[in-house]
């Protein structure tokens, strides 16, 4: 036992020995750096293309494209102004600085709108009726005054010519016809003046 015991620990062989180890310390380590350097790819950072505006199937479909991003679809928004499948859209931005094979989220225009729920409008005031249905996506169309005892109230909301009630689901942008409480004298005194 203490001649396996003088084997190791000789000076001769102690310096090889911790020779040894450090050398495949190194060695180690720079197969880790080198390892973790391509896995992050290092020093392959491209500036970020612009895909705003583009046909999202073209896009998903673009080779060039594919080799350098992967294109995710992470949203749909509805805009009528907006050719649907057009990317509205893109997360990283515009000239941004990537790594190559990084995920790029695109938020595409949908060729149908969300649906909402209807408001109560019924005795708010016009004003506020009116931020209700700008806040939810929804148009004021023309207001129809109404002699009541209510000034500027809201007395009735009307959608396609017929009340819609609370609760009810229409498309966003559509347009909802509110009728709206006047004093009699006022409305009767603009019916005068309109006659002359």
């Amino acid at each position: 036992m203490s001649g396996i015991h003088t084997f190791f620990l000789s000076p001769k062989k102690l310096g090889f020995h911790i020779l040894l180890v450090t050398g495949v310390f190194i060695v180690i380590c720079v197969v880790a750096l080198f390892v973790l350097d391509s896995y992050t790819r290092h020093g392959t950072e491209v500036m970020m293309p612009n895909f705003i505006g583009m046909d999202s199937k073209e896009l998903l479909n673009k080779n060039d494209v594919s080799k350098d991003y992967i294109i995710v679809v992470s949203d749909y928004l509805f805009d009528k102004k907006t050719v649907p499948g057009t990317v509205l859209k893109q997360d990283p931005h515009v000239g941004e600085m990537v790594k190559k094979g990084r995920k790029v989220y695109v938020t595409v225009a949908s060729s149908t709108p969300p649906k909402v729920i209807m408001p109560q409008l019924q005795d708010v005031s016009l004003r506020q009726a009116e931020i209700m249905l700008k806040a939810i996506g929804l148009q004021l169309g023309p207001v129809i005054y109404k002699p009541s005892p209510y000034e500027n109230a809201v007395l009735e909301q009307l959608y396609n010519g017929r009340e819609i009630r609370l609760g009810t689901e229409i498309s966003a942008g559509e347009t909802v016809v509110l009728v709206v409480g006047k004093n009699p004298e006022d409305l009767s005194s603009e019916n005068d003046s309109n006659e002359q």
